[in-house]
């Protein structure tokens, strides 16, 4: 009797550190280089990570949908590698939940509208408006809303973005609240509110 209460109490005891060995440490991976595996993503590293200290300042994350079909991610991040300043991001979700990292740290794609929104519709536009532009901020592009835009992120683009979106703040030191729906902080197509699902995730889903 006596061993069978030792042999549950290591047993208690031990499989907590078991399940905290097992938990990716999300922020050490995000101070690496070059190609690291992320646990939980399948990465294309179009660009790899360079030194940290040399990225450029980003202070946001826009999260963008395209009207691209399934499988479009692939070929807009090649694109953007190829042209890195175009109109596009840095980083491209598919709907299988494959992550294109297309961008180098220190380049700036072209994206967002200006910050042009201050109606406060869905969050305080205040800290916002002419603020949270494309060179200062990540942009995330997720494919997949054609033909219907109205057509939400994949349940696969969502696992993924779970991830991704606390690497990102890892990396670059952003704080949540300053994750942000292209349609919150820009005038955009009214059938749709472009980003609004993934923002909102990432906001419930907390630190």
């Amino acid at each position: 009797m006596n061993f069978r209460l030792v042999a549950a109490a290591l047993f208690t005891f031990q499989f907590p550190a078991c399940a905290a060995a097992q938990t990716p440490d999300l922020a050490a991976i995000a101070r690496a280089s070059g190609t690291p595996d992320i646990p939980g993503l399948k990465v294309v590293w179009l660009a790899p990570w360079g030194d940290l200290a040399k990225s450029h300042p980003w202070r946001n994350i826009i999260v963008h949908q395209t009207e691209g079909p399934a499988g479009s991610a692939r070929g807009g991040a090649q694109a953007q590698s190829k042209n890195p300043t175009r109109r596009g991001v840095m980083v491209w979700v598919e709907t299988d939940g494959t992550v294109y990292w297309a961008v180098a740290e220190h380049l700036v794609p072209t994206h967002g509208d200006g910050a042009n929104r201050n109606d406060n519709k869905y969050i305080d536009n205040g800290p916002t408006y002419r603020q949270v532009v494309g060179n200062n901020s990540i942009g995330v592009e997720f494919a997949g809303n054609f033909p219907d835009v109205t057509r939400g992120p994949t349940e696969a683009q969502v696992a993924a973005w779970r991830i991704l979106v606390k690497v990102l703040r890892a990396r670059y030191g952003i704080p949540l609240d300053r994750v942000y729906a292209h349609n919150w902080i820009d005038y955009k197509d009214a059938r749709y509110c472009e980003g609004c699902v993934l923002a909102k995730l990432a906001r419930e889903w907390g630190e």
